[in-house]
C-alpha cells in the first residue's frame, strides 16, 4: 500500500471508479440482454421500450468513454436491426 497521501488518495479514488465504471458497464450489458429477450420472446412492445433505454445507456457510456463509441454504435446498429426484422 502507498505510504504517500496523494497516492493514497489516488488509489482510493481509482477504486471509488473501477466499481463505478463497472456498475455502469454491468447496466449496459443488462439492458442490451433485456432487448435480446424480448426479440427473443416476440415481445416487440417490450422489446421496444427496452430498445430506447439501451441505446440510451450505451450512448451514454460511449460518451464517458466506458466503452468505444464504434462498439456502442455497433451494438445499437445490431440491435436496431434485429428490431425491424422481428417488426416487419
Amino acid at each position: 500500500m502507498a505510504n504517500i497521501k496523494s497516492a493514497i488518495k489516488r488509489a482510493k479514488i481509482s477504486e471509488e471508479r473501477r466499481a463505478q465504471n463497472a456498475s455502469q458497464k454491468s447496466e449496459v450489458r443488462t439492458a442490451v440482454k433485456t432487448v435480446e429477450a424480448a426479440l427473443n420472446n416476440n415481445d416487440l412492445e417490450t422489446a421496444k421500450a427496452a430498445f430506447a433505454t439501451a441505446a440510451k445507456k450505451l450512448d451514454k457510456a460511449a460518451t464517458k468513454g466506458l466503452i468505444h463509441k464504434n462498439a456502442a454504435a455497433r451494438k445499437k446498429s445490431r440491435l436496431a436491426k434485429r428490431l425491424s426484422v422481428q417488426n416487419a
